[in-house]
């Protein structure tokens, strides 16, 4: 189940975050991002919990979108030991990509 982040938690949420989580800021226009949170929770089951994932709604939090510099959407964000160690973003992101990103955040042994 991903974790609804907002600008009041966001922090506290990622800057405690152990281990990887991803990251996926949507809006309710977005029929990209509307298409991939369906995949992003389906891959964290898959995972096992090996990654945590959450969402923002970007409609809701544009403050926040603005300070962390997301400017499309859908934008991914993976952290790592919160840490930003990877970043996708556009209508382009795909559930290989997704893969991909959060494979090399596990892989990683540093920051």
């Amino acid at each position: 189940m991903l974790i609804e982040l907002t600008r009041d938690n966001y922090e506290q949420e990622v800057l405690r975050s152990k281990g990887v989580l991803l990251v996926e800021f949507w809006g309710p226009q977005c029929a990209s991002c509307l298409r991939l949170m369906p995949a992003v929770e389906e891959l964290e089951k898959d995972y096992g919990g090996k990654f945590q994932g959450a969402k923002v709604n970007a409609a809701q939090n544009r403050m926040l979108c603005a300070k962390l510099r997301v400017m499309s959407l859908p934008t991914f964000i993976v952290y790592k030991d919160a840490n930003e160690v990877t970043r996708l973003t556009g209508e382009k992101v795909a559930v290989p990509d997704l893969i991909s990103a959060i494979e090399n955040a596990l892989q990683s042994g540093g920051h």
